[in-house]
């Protein structure tokens, strides 16, 4: 009577247990996969030559903050040519 008392109690209390611990490993393998695309879109981004679409781009805003007085001559030559020489 008493083992049968046991596991009424003892195997409820562990299936639960087991489904807490794989619900919490599921999530950790979901948040891994979820944030492993973002990290390859940044990787993407920095390693990839600008294109002359975006590159004109850059070089617009950078000319914009220096008429507007952001960046002196010297900065905007200097990021300018870092564009270009990437």
């Amino acid at each position: 009577m008493e083992k049968i008392i046991f596991f009424a109690i003892a195997l409820p209390i562990l299936g639960f247990v087991f489904y807490l611990g794989g619900t919490a490993i599921m999530k950790g393998f979901k948040a891994k996969v979820d944030n492993r695309p973002q990290e390859q879109e940044e990787k993407d981004t920095s390693d990839k030559p600008l294109n002359n679409d975006q590159l004109s781009n850059e070089i617009t805003k950078l000319n914009e903050l220096r008429q507007s007085g952001v960046l002196t001559e010297e900065e905007f030559e200097k990021a300018k040519k870092k564009l270009l020489n990437d």
